[in-house]
C-alpha cells in the first residue's frame, strides 16, 4: 500500500512539474514578438543646428549593462553568481554615473547601448527617461528598442524576469528621422536567452545638402552560433555600404560582441580563449574605405569591457576591446580612446572619439 500510495503521489508531483513546465513554455513563445524591420522611430527634444563638414565634433559610445554591474558585479550567464542588480537604488547610482561621466565628455553625439526602460533584472528603473531627459535641454533624443522579452524563468532561484530594452542615441544637431532595422537572430529556444537585436539609424542634415547617418548598434553575445553574428554584420555592412554610396557620412557606434584589436590577450595580459563574444572584429568584411578607427589604443591598453564571472579585480579579471567605432571613407577620426573608468558604473568603459567629415 505504502509502495502505490509512494507512485500515485510521485506521479501526481511529475504530472505537476510537467503541466508548468508546459505553461512557462507556452507562455514563453506565446508572449514572444520581434518588431517589424524598417521602422520609424520618434525624436524627442529636437535641436536646430545643422551639422558643417569640416569640423571637429566629438562622439561617446557607451554600453551602460542596465545600470547592474558595479564592480563587485557578477553576472549568471557568464558563470557568475546574480542574476538581478542588487537593489533599485544601486541602478539609480550606477545610472547617475553614466550621466555624469557622460557630462563631461561634452560629447556632440552619443550612443548607449543596453538601456532599460523596464526590467526585473534592472529593478524597473527607467533608465531610457532617466538618461534622455539630462540632456533634454541641449540634445535630441531617439530610442530603439532592442527586446521586449517575456518573463525568463531563469535561474530557479532568482528568475532574471522580463525586460525592455533598447539603444539611445543623442545629438545636439537638427535630426530629419530615425529608423530601426532588426538584426537576424537564432530561431530556436535560445532567442528567449540572447534575446532580440536591432541597429537604430540617426540621420542628421548637413550643410553640404547630404546627411550624417549615427548608427547605433549592440550585436548578440551568448548565441553559440557564430553564423548569427555573422549575419548580423552582414546586414549591418550592406546597409551602410548602401548609404555611403549615396553620398552620405556613416558613424557607426557599439558594441560588436568581438574584439577590435586582434593581439588583445597580448595588450592586456589575458587568455587568447575566444569566448562567444570575443571572436575577432571581421575587418576583411568591411565595405570598401570603411575602417575601425584604432589609433592609440593598443598602447594606451584600457580595456571597454570585463568579463562578469567573477568581480572585477584590475589585472586579474578577463577584459579585452569590443566597443568603438566604424566610418565611412568620407569621415576621418583625429583621435580614439577609452575612458578608464574602472567599471564603476558598468561592466563596459566609455568609447570617445573626435572626428571631422570631409568636405
Amino acid at each position: 500500500m505504502k509502495h502505490k500510495l509512494f507512485l500515485k503521489i510521485f506521479g501526481g508531483v511529475l504530472g505537476a512539474v510537467v503541466v508548468v513546465a508546459g505553461g512557462y513554455l507556452a507562455y514563453a513563445y506565446i508572449s514572444y514578438y520581434r518588431l517589424p524591420d524598417d521602422r520609424a522611430l520618434a525624436v524627442k527634444h529636437p535641436q536646430d543646428d545643422v551639422v558643417q563638414v569640416d569640423h571637429t565634433y566629438h562622439a561617446q559610445s557607451w554600453n551602460v549593462g542596465y545600470g547592474s554591474y558595479p564592480p563587485s558585479y557578477s553576472f549568471f550567464m557568464d558563470g557568475g553568481k546574480y542574476s538581478r542588480a542588487y537593489s533599485k537604488a544601486a541602478v539609480e547610482k550606477s545610472t547617475a554615473g553614466v550621466i555624469t561621466t557622460t557630462k563631461a565628455a561634452k560629447a556632440d553625439f552619443m550612443f548607449f547601448q543596453e538601456v532599460d526602460q523596464d526590467g526585473d533584472r534592472s529593478q524597473h528603473v527607467d533608465q531610457v527617461a532617466d538618461i534622455s531627459n539630462a540632456f533634454k535641454t541641449d540634445h535630441s533624443a531617439v530610442y530603439g528598442q532592442n527586446y521586449d522579452s517575456p518573463y525568463l524563468f531563469y535561474p530557479f532561484n532568482d528568475p532574471i524576469g522580463k525586460a525592455k530594452s533598447g539603444l539611445i542615441t543623442l545629438t545636439n544637431k537638427k535630426v530629419a528621422g530615425a529608423r530601426r532595422y532588426s538584426l537576424p537572430i537564432e530561431t530556436n529556444f535560445n532567442k528567449f536567452i540572447d534575446l532580440d537585436r536591432a541597429f537604430t539609424v540617426t540621420k542628421l542634415p548637413t550643410n553640404n545638402g547630404k546627411q550624417l547617418e549615427l548608427v547605433n548598434i549592440h550585436l548578440s553575445a551568448f548565441t553559440k552560433d557564430h553564423s548569427i553574428q555573422e549575419a548580423q554584420f552582414k546586414k549591418l555592412f550592406t546597409y551602410i555600404n548602401q548609404s555611403y554610396k549615396r553620398g552620405n557620412y556613416i558613424v557607426v557606434a557599439g558594441d560588436y560582441n568581438h574584439r577590435l584589436l586582434k593581439n588583445a590577450p597580448e595588450i592586456f595580459n589575458t587568455s587568447d580563449e575566444t569566448m562567444t563574444w570575443t571572436h575577432l572584429f571581421p575587418f576583411t568584411d568591411l565595405p570598401s574605405g570603411f575602417h575601425v578607427p584604432t589609433m592609440g589604443l593598443a598602447k594606451a591598453a584600457v580595456p571597454s569591457v570585463r568579463a562578469l564571472d567573477k568581480p572585477y579585480q584590475k589585472g586579474n579579471s578577463f577584459v579585452t576591446l569590443v566597443d568603438g567605432f566604424i566610418l565611412s571613407p568620407n569621415v576621418t577620426a583625429s583621435s580614439v580612446h577609452v575612458v578608464d573608468a574602472g567599471f564603476q558604473d558598468s561592466d563596459h568603459n566609455p568609447v570617445r572619439m573626435t572626428f571631422k567629415l570631409k568636405p
